[in-house]
């Protein structure tokens, strides 16, 4: 992995000790297949007691990460930002390589037959990254709400369910966000804006409730006393919130797949995959045999 050095810095012990911490946790989230965002590694600290929840503890350590991948002392690919990405046509260097791309990519909608059809949504848009694989092995949509969702988007979603309701499946959104006055209250928010546009979509909230904080106790902060919902949430609750992002990437991903496989039909499910496979596998055949494919359409 890339540990590129660019400028030099010249780092106290403590600066090191943090450094090697970033890579030890980092390099164990590699190992399962995730990265982490700034915010992610910054939970991983506090939650381990390595440094206090505060502002000035976020900053710092962002400085000292920022000046130790400079420096080549944490390897690039580690830190990640979820919300900027460059986008590009793709290229293939010949027909044939494009046959064993659209092998790999063919996927057959797998839920179509299914009673239920499930979508996860998520209140950051830094954590669409995280979900992404294990929406992606089950074949589930997924949405960043970026906070309160857009009323454009909204009916959008709206009308998408109510065309699975006219195919006769009922329709789940999962939904994960905050445990803070308005996080809380966006999974109410989905709900009742869906009924507004006619939906009968079941909106389930499964990230971040209060059992989970009890069970995981990610690191808490001031619940927002100028948010307009403070004092309700304050009365359940008491002064204190917490951050999805808190949440390590692995728990996200076994949360999300076990409510998944909870709200589908296994039977169903092994048959769409067999079938989906089957395609695969003649898309493949196709790419081996290209020269031949060429051949038989020029004659």
């Amino acid at each position: 992995m890339p540990c590129i050095g660019y400028e030099d810095h010249d780092f106290r012990p403590a600066a090191l000790a943090i450094i090697d911490k970033a890579n030890d946790i980092c390099a164990a989230y590699g190992r399962q297949g995730f990265d982490l965002t700034l915010r992610q590694l910054y939970y991983q600290f506090v939650s381990r007691d390595l440094i206090p929840n505060s502002l000035q503890s976020y900053k710092r350590l962002g400085s000292i990460v920022n000046n130790a991948r400079m420096a080549g002392l944490l390897d690039w690919s580690y830190i990640v930002d979820r919300t900027r990405d460059l986008e590009s046509n793709p290229h293939w260097s010949s027909p044939a390589r494009l046959m064993v791309g659209a092998a790999q990519g063919y996927g057959q909608d797998l839920w179509a037959d299914q009673p239920t059809r499930v979508e996860v949504w998520i209140e950051k848009d830094a954590l669409a990254g995280v979900i992404e694989g294990v929406c992606t092995r089950n074949d589930v949509a997924y949405f960043s709400c970026r906070g309160y969702t857009s009323q454009s988007e909204m009916w959008v979603a709206a009308q998408r369910h109510l065309r699975y309701e006219d195919q006769g499946q009922d329709v789940l959104v999962l939904h994960l966000g905050d445990h803070d006055p308005s996080g809380i209250d966006m999974t109410r928010d989905i709900g009742k804006r869906l009924d507004v546009f006619g939906a009968s979509t079941n909106v389930q909230r499964i990230a971040l409730n209060r059992d989970q904080v009890d069970q995981y106790r990610p690191p808490p902060n001031p619940a927002k006393l100028t948010d307009s919902r403070a004092e309700g949430y304050i009365a359940l609750h008491g002064r204190s919130s917490w951050e999805l992002d808190a949440l390590s990437p692995q728990v996200l991903d076994d949360l999300i797949d076990r409510f998944i496989e909870a709200n589908r039909v296994d039977d169903l499910w092994q048959a769409a995959v067999a079938e989906q496979e089957r395609g695969r596998t003649l898309i493949t055949e196709a790419a081996d045999r290209w020269d031949e494919v060429v051949d038989f359409l020029e004659q």
